[in-house]
């Protein structure tokens, strides 16, 4: 099976985003973010591949952020494509519109239960720019095992709760899951993820499993030897440290550990500071390495002594 990168857009920390199109099966995966620089990369691309536009049968989005999905209704609309995504990231597509104002509500809502400042999260909801996108767009909701021109859909929630990979003929289309020099955010990416960490963890132990080559949403696949288990040891390395200041802070917010860990945050960095944060103490408390002892706004106390490890990676 062949299948073409397309590198579109500069990118993002994650790095330039890559567009995979499958000639033989009429599919392209994530056509990147909106734009006419990003478009004229796109097509681009598919002329140097040899693909015409209206060869795309099926535009499939890893998941609902810009930078994958913001191409797909345009590629759509040119190649008179059907757009596919997980059933639980189809809406903030399909419905962009309303689904962007309960969105922003909703991380609004969640930042003040993680302890971030009103001020800031207001501002981070003020600053948040919608994307050139319909209010509407027809979208094919699907399910974990669905079948794509042969290809399969698998679920794998954490990054946001509708990530999604495809598999096809030995090849896995990740979106942001591995990627190869950067550690998606989890829990602050998508504030409908509910213990986003285990669901990262196990979404990445079920990729494993697949034994596939793994093309990334940013990146190559240079650099993906063993990245698996790197982003583990990440989070390892992370949950002691949220561990450690559990256990010395006084009943701790996420927002007081995320400072703590990471400093002075602003704009959208402290909605996935207290996310990333957030996501870690609910992973511990799991595991009874922290206790809620509070809930508006969240805070916890440690189970373990400082410096102990935790027993959710034991």
């Amino acid at each position: 099976m062949t299948v073409d990168r397309i590198p579109v857009s500069s990118g993002g920390p994650e790095g330039t985003n890559s567009a995979y199109v499958l000639p033989d099966r009429g599919i392209l995966v994530d056509p990147g973010p909106p734009g006419e620089e990003a478009w004229a990369e796109l097509c681009e691309g598919l002329r140097g591949a040899g693909v015409a536009l209206d060869a795309i049968d099926h535009v499939v989005a890893t998941h609902w952020h810009a930078d994958h999905v913001g191409l797909t209704t345009r590629l759509a609309a040119a190649a008179d494509a059907t757009i596919h995504m997980h059933e639980r990231d189809a809406p903030l597509l399909a419905d962009y519109a309303a689904e962007r104002e309960r969105r922003l509500r909703r991380d609004e809502r969640t930042m003040r239960s993680w302890g971030v400042p009103a001020d800031l999260a207001a501002a981070v909801v003020d600053g948040d720019e919608p994307s050139p996108l319909p209010d509407r767009t027809p979208v094919e909701a699907h399910a974990d095992g669905d079948d794509i021109a042969g290809a399969t859909m698998v679920h794998t929630p954490g990054h946001t709760a509708g990530h999604l990979a495809l598999a096809v003929d030995g090849h896995l289309f990740v979106g942001d899951t591995v990627l190869p020099m950067y550690t998606p955010n989890v829990g602050g990416s998508d504030t409908r993820t509910t213990d986003p960490l285990a669901s990262f963890l196990d979404s990445l132990d079920r990729l494993d499993r697949l034994e596939a080559t793994v093309h990334p949403g940013h990146g190559t696949t240079d650099d993906l030897a063993g990245r698996s288990e790197s982003i583990r040891e990440h989070h390892r390395t992370r949950s002691r440290r949220v561990l450690d200041r559990a256990s010395r802070l006084d009943r701790p917010t996420p927002w007081a550990i995320a400072t703590d860990l990471f400093g002075e945050m602003r704009g959208v960095h402290a909605k996935f500071g207290a996310g990333e944060a957030a996501a870690h103490l609910g992973y511990l408390e799991g595991h009874g390495d922290v206790e809620r002892v509070d809930e508006e706004p969240l805070r916890f106390e440690s189970s373990r002594e400082p410096e102990s490890d935790p027993t959710a990676f034991e």
